[in-house]
């Protein structure tokens, strides 16, 4: 398998994970909401009826465990390589020099490409 499915089934396994571990947070938020409700609905009905419930006051929420959230991780499109930036000019002679060495250019077509590399 190549560097790309491998990174590709990172995606798929971290992409899971994000999903499941969001999906418990907001069940256990869920949880905690609902058991305040309840606290909070008992608490009114045990107070005396006298009283005026004060208008406009949230009632206070106990906090669940702090949620740590994982990094979202989203699939990037394919990137298209950018434009090669032109050749250093010491790195483009070296490579003729090899293709010479190596028999694929005589001295005198390396002569010419080094020739036109340098403008002369």
């Amino acid at each position: 398998m190549g560097l790309l499915g491998m990174m590709a089934r990172t995606a798929v396994v971290a992409g899971t994970a994000t999903a499941v571990s969001g999906r418990v947070s907001r069940r256990q938020q869920a949880k905690y909401q609902q058991k305040a409700d309840a606290q909070a609905y008992q608490d009114e009905q045990a107070a005396p009826e006298q009283q005026a419930p004060p208008q406009y006051q949230q009632p206070q929420y106990q906090q669940g465990p702090p949620q740590y959230q994982q990094p979202q991780y989203q699939q990037q499109a394919p990137q298209e390589p950018a434009p090669a930036a032109e050749p250093n000019l010491v790195d483009e002679i070296q490579r003729l020099s090899t293709l010479k060495d190596q028999g694929i250019l005589t001295e005198d077509e390396f002569a010419a490409a080094k020739s036109k590399l340098l403008g002369i």
